[in-house]
């Protein structure tokens, strides 16, 4: 009995990616945090898939999953939202959050690695690794703003004016997004490391005010790239791509 229940649990999502998952209601991604499933970049796998290369029970997540009511929410759907809002919402929250909070995490990260680095010698490895983030986020967001961002923001314009668009320097929007979506891997997965370093942003018995508050100031910084990529990669640029090959 209890094998066919777990069996129709599994069904109801046997067919959805992780991404999909999430896009049909974001709270979805508190979950995926949970179980360390990436529905960012490596959002494209089936749930079960997912589960079974981190040697997750898929029924006990998917179970999750069913009891936040996967239905959409008006609040979190940013998949109907416009592309230029979208774009104003990821400026003003998930990039003014990466500016505010990178100086705080390069500080920090440094401190503990050299009061705790004997120690602890990973810390060492986290500080390099959070450097590397803060060099490719940087240049990353610069690009978007100056660039990418703006021309999806004249796409849109051109549409409700009912116009077509000026084909852009760099060729194609999808030129752009492909370099966009490496950037997002490379960062993502430099966090990745990080996490790993840290055992999951574990805190030991010996660890100063600074060394716990920076575990969680990590912690919470990755969840925020992971929604932040999750919607440039899986709404944003696919809009972008479908509304260029529209109007040019």
């Amino acid at each position: 009995m209890e094998q066919n229940r777990n069996e129709i649990i599994s069904n109801e999502f046997s067919g959805l990616t992780l991404s999909e998952i999430v896009t049909q209601n974001f709270k979805a991604a508190a979950v995926f945090e949970k179980y360390n499933l990436d529905f960012c970049c490596g959002g494209k796998k089936p749930v079960s898939e997912a589960c079974r290369e981190k040697g997750l029970n898929s029924s006990k997540v998917i179970e999750e999953l069913r009891a936040i009511k996967i239905t959409g929410s008006r609040e979190d759907n940013y998949a109907d939202w416009e592309s230029d809002f979208l774009i104003d919402y990821i400026v003003n929250n998930h990039h003014a959050y990466i500016n505010r909070m990178i100086p705080v995490l390069l500080a920090h990260t440094q401190k503990i690695a050299s009061v705790h680095g004997k120690n602890h010698p990973e810390l060492l490895k986290v500080a390099e690794s959070f450097g590397k983030v803060y060099k490719e986020l940087k240049q990353h967001m610069m690009k978007e703003e100056q660039i990418l961002f703006p021309f999806i923001k004249q796409l849109v314009t051109a549409k409700r004016n009912g116009r077509k668009a000026e084909a852009p320097y760099f060729g194609t929007v999808k030129n752009p997004i492909r370099m966009m979506e490496a950037e997002h891997q490379s960062a993502g997965d430099e966090m990745y490391d990080i996490r790993t370093f840290t055992n999951g942003y574990s805190i030991p018995d010996d660890a100063c005010n600074t060394y716990s508050v920076t575990m969680q100031e990590l912690k919470d910084f990755e969840e925020d790239l992971h929604k932040h990529i999750y919607l440039e990669n899986y709404i944003l640029f696919p809009n972008a791509v479908d509304l260029e090959q529209e109007l040019l």
